[in-house]
């Protein structure tokens, strides 16, 4: 099987010869990476890593005010929503645009982005490169949770869910607007030749969902149903990133469309890999679970391959599961040799007899 085969097969449910391997990392991780292999490409990194699957992104092509390229050589973090970020990787919103706002008409006022912001004239020929070698994702990250947060302030939009649950509706309604357009544009110009819509939403804590189950049903859900359902119009695979603690949210997940779930915090509260395997193995697949930290960071080579090792024979029996680290985004300070390890060891271990 080459990787495409391989995680079509996992999605699909039908025999494949090994657990898939995938791997999200910072750029400056793969900086790194580039440096320790000695090699000259991201492309080279990847090979090495026994990753199964490519990614393809839009670009921007909307006003200069909101340029990403533009603003970061002014120092300046703007997203298309117009909050401005600062401080350590993405930073966090240095004010929220939309907190004093209290009629539909001041949200429908806001000036809000336009998808034909978005280039897409180049997502064909760049998913068509791999010559189907790699399962290929897409797909804007569509945090549409994190953009309401940021324009209305976290504090703020929760009470307002109480109080004023329309102003919330309607704000998080157009910022979906925005991400259905984008990956409307997307699927309409390679759909496909595209296996996964990719998208992410950080719903939990160390403890718990961050909203119990009867809110996240009636402002959050619907918005994933419909970006879903949009993906799978067009035969696309589902996968959502989420971090944190968020077991109570899976069967609304579950229901909502979502085929995969990436990140899987194997050590912080009801998030145990032989739970989440007992529990919605066959229902979902399973991606992650080698803590990004205590395992990739904290542990020497040894150790990697040990928890490799061992997570590996919790969730590989039956299939639907997928082996990556339990974030989507390796940081600089992850050891090269301790990721090496834990792919290598998932080659050794992965296949299915």
């Amino acid at each position: 099987m080459n990787s495409r085969e391989r995680v079509r097969a996992t999605f699909e449910r039908k025999p494949a010869d090994r657990v898939p391997m995938w791997c999200g990392a910072s750029p400056e991780f793969i900086e790194k990476s580039k440096q320790f292999l000695g090699v000259d490409t991201e492309e080279e990194v990847l090979v090495r890593f026994h990753d199964d699957f490519r990614r393809v992104t839009a670009r921007y092509q909307g006003p200069d005010a909101f340029n990403p390229a533009l603003n970061a050589e002014k120092g300046v973090n703007l997203n298309v929503f117009g909050v401005q970020r600062d401080g350590y990787g993405y930073g966090q919103p240095t004010c929220h645009p939309m907190i004093n706002v209290t009629t539909l008409e001041e949200v429908e006022a806001y000036p809000w982005p336009d998808a034909s912001w978005v280039d897409v004239s180049h997502i064909r020929v760049d998913a068509l490169k791999w010559n189907g070698e790699y399962a290929v994702m897409c797909g804007d990250w569509s945090p549409f949770f994190h953009d309401a947060i940021d324009l209305l302030g976290m504090e703020n939009m929760m009470i307002l869910m109480y109080e004023e649950p329309e102003i919330v509706q309607a704000v998080i309604t157009h910022i979906v607007d925005y991400y259905f357009e984008v990956t409307k544009r997307i699927l309409d110009a390679a759909g496909d030749v595209i296996d996964i819509f990719f998208i992410g939403n950080d719903l939990g804590s160390t403890t718990g969902p961050l909203m119990g189950v009867p809110l996240f049903d009636t402002f959050i859900a619907p918005h994933i149903k419909r970006l879903c359902d949009l993906a799978h119009s067009h035969g696309l695979f589902t996968q959502m990133h989420v971090c944190g603690s968020f077991k109570q949210l899976m069967p609304s997940l579950i229901e909502s469309g979502v085929d995969a779930l990436q990140s899987l915090q194997p050590n912080i509260r009801n998030m145990a890999p032989a739970e989440l395997k007992r529990d919605f193995g066959d229902m979902l697949i399973l991606n992650g679970c080698i803590d990004s930290v205590s395992v990739l960071i904290d542990s020497t080579p040894d150790e990697v391959r040990q928890a490799t090792i061992e997570t590996l024979n919790i969730m590989k029996p039956g299939g639907g599961y997928i082996l990556s680290p339990s974030h989507d985004y390796l940081l600089e300070e992850t050891p090269v040799e301790n990721v090496i390890m834990m792919y290598d060891t998932a080659l050794e271990f992965g296949a299915y007899k």
